[in-house]
């Protein structure tokens, strides 16, 4: 049992679970924030481009059922927005990566070769000479 639970620390307490926490964390902030733009802002806009039409109140009635088709229409520009916005995000956050400085490239010397190796080449080049 107690390996069970320290095994349960290690994988809990990696830095790619706590990562993965505060991705979540921030992707949630991040959906709310971009929900709030694509209601307040961006579908009045298009509300007004397209003469008052409001989208989420567009319904269809079939007999005693209501379609409320509009709804749909809604989510899908919400998705589409935010997918959009995701991905401008993540474009600008590739673009401010920090590049690694540029260093002088020096020359290193090679490390010295182990004895045996010597000696193989060494026995190596003597059997190319005798070949000749």
């Amino acid at each position: 049992m107690k390996k069970f639970f320290a095994d349960f620390k290690d994988f809990a307490l990696k830095g790619n679970i706590i990562d993965l926490a505060v991705a979540v964390i921030i992707g949630a902030a991040f959906g709310k924030i971009t929900t709030s733009l694509v209601e307040s802002i961006i579908m009045p806009l298009f509300g007004i481009i397209l003469g008052g039409i409001s989208f989420s109140e567009l319904t269809a009635t079939v007999g005693s059922a209501s379609i409320e088709y509009g709804k749909f229409i809604q989510a899908l520009i919400d998705f589409l927005i935010i997918a959009l916005s995701i991905f401008v995000v993540i474009r600008l956050l590739g673009n401010f990566k920090r590049k690694p400085a540029v260093e002088e490239e020096k020359e290193e010397e090679p490390a010295p070769k182990a004895d045996d190796i010597l000696l193989l080449e060494e026995i190596r080049d003597l059997l190319k000479g005798s070949k000749n």
